[in-house]
């Protein structure tokens, strides 16, 4: 097949990459950055409300968490473990759904409004009170991930093989972009609380809202211009296409049995890509509590991070153009494993060494994923890319309890988040050695794609 040399993307390809530039706001605002801090202020609040002496929120902080009682600063890794439960009765059926509404658009648009509308909800976390809002948080991170099976199931309808390494890189570039701007805002409502009236804690609050507007607003602009390009493959509505996706469900995961390859890929990518999870979600977190560094700091460094991430985005893609998507994301992780070793010996309060973090992280932090998820793209049967990506972030989602499990498990044995974050280079080292097993090229032959020029 001639490589495609015209790297400008459709009106409707552009469109689809809007998607990436409004949910990005859940994982960079909300996730990374002001729940791990402000949800974590709290339950400690809680804790000392109690009683307690909370010398640290690692140490003498109990509160009960689930019917178990854990250290303060541990809740949000364990909150992060227990809310894939949910997402493992809904995703599974997830894809199969998909490939049978008249509609998928409408799929999209529900999953991603109903997420915007728990991510507003988050601003009921204040004083002691933060059960509803982990509640709303296990909401809005399923339907995040719900929104992102239809997502995904896009991307082969609307580019061909030789163009999807392009599309994805650009896909999550311009998320990195959007979700710099709206980071860039928050901290614009928090540098100004003093003259708005607000605390510091009021102002995360309104973050929560602007997150899930932004959220929503933006959605808006896909749902417009994505087109269906193929018949549903089943019943329509109702009763009737639940019962199908959990039959189809079925059929996919004996099935995917025949393609060996595809689930090699897949095994490797769900053990790289929850180290890289699970670091993006605590770095917050190791930033407030092990580096004491403030919360201006953080916004600031997550802030670059995200328009770093653009670049590294972008560059992923014309990486891959050069040597492939597979030699491209071992690169990549290569350099992860870097950067997670350089963060174990940054000290406490060097905010130009957390600022040199934030650098490398941000040029692998979209690419690995983008790189994967056009890799996986060739390699899933062509007509089911909604079900094999249904596979794919359910995987996704049924590991990823294991590293922030892993992360709280070291921090909360250690009283220290410095081996809890060395710990997660195991995640990448292995995952490396995986994904350089993966026999691609002969994975895209066998789901009977055709082969791109390089891989």
């Amino acid at each position: 097949m001639a490589r495609v040399t015209n790297r400008r993307l459709t009106r409707e390809q552009r469109g689809w990459c809007v998607y990436d530039w409004a949910n990005s706001v859940f994982q960079t605002s909300v996730l990374t950055i002001f729940l791990s801090l402000h949800l974590t202020e709290v339950v400690t609040a809680d804790a000392r409300a109690s009683g307690q002496a909370c010398v640290t929120a690692l140490r003498e902080c109990e509160v009960s968490f689930l019917g178990a009682r854990v250290q303060a600063g541990s809740v949000l890794g364990f909150l992060l473990a227990a809310s894939t439960i949910l997402q493992l009765l809904v995703l599974p059926i997830t894809g199969a759904i998909a490939d049978r509404a008249r509609n998928k658009r409408a799929l999209l648009g529900g999953f991603a409004f109903t997420g915007a509308a728990a991510t507003c909800g988050l601003a009921q976390i204040h004083g002691t009170s933060w059960e509803l809002g982990a509640a709303l948080f296990a909401l809005a991170n399923l339907c995040y991930y719900a929104s992102i099976v239809v997502y995904y199931a896009f991307l082969p309808e609307i580019a061909e093989p030789d163009q999807r390494d392009n599309v994805s890189a650009k896909g999550w570039a311009f998320g990195y972009l959007g979700g710099g701007l709206c980071l860039a805002l928050n901290i614009v409502i928090i540098q100004a609380r003093e003259p708005l009236g607000l605390s510091e804690a009021d102002a995360i609050r309104v973050a929560f809202v602007v997150c899930g507007v932004w959220w929503a607003v933006f959605t808006v602009i896909p749902l417009r211009r994505l087109t269906e390009h193929r018949a549903p493959l089943g019943p329509e509505r109702g009763g009737a296409l639940l019962t199908a996706g959990f039959r189809q469900l079925g059929r996919t995961l004996a099935a995917a049995r025949r393609f060996p390859i595809t689930l090699a890929f897949l095994a490797a990518f769900l053990v790289f890509i929850d180290g890289i999870n699970t670091v993006a979600e605590t770095a917050g977190l190791y930033g407030s509590q092990e580096l004491k560094l403030p919360i201006e700091v953080l916004t600031i460094t997550i802030l670059i991070v995200q328009f770093v991430a653009f670049g590294g985005g972008l560059a992923h893609g014309r990486l891959a153009a050069r040597i492939g998507a597979k030699r491209t994301i071992l690169v990549s992780l290569t350099v992860w494993v870097a950067v997670i070793s350089a963060a174990y010996f940054v000290q406490a309060g060097e905010r130009l060494q957390f600022y040199g973090l934030a650098l490398g992280i941000g040029l692998v932090l979209g690419g690995t994923a983008a790189m994967s998820r056009s890799l996986y793209s060739q390699l899933v049967p062509v007509g089911q890319e909604a079900q094999y990506f249904a596979l794919y972030t359910l995987g996704e989602r049924g590991t990823s309890w294991l590293g922030p499990l892993v992360f709280s498990l070291v921090a909360n044995a250690t009283g220290s988040f410095r081996p809890a974050i060395l710990s997660l280079i195991t995640f990448l080292a292995v995952g490396f050695a995986l994904v350089a097993a993966v026999p691609v090229r002969r994975g895209i032959r066998a789901a009977g794609n055709p082969e791109p020029d390089l891989v």
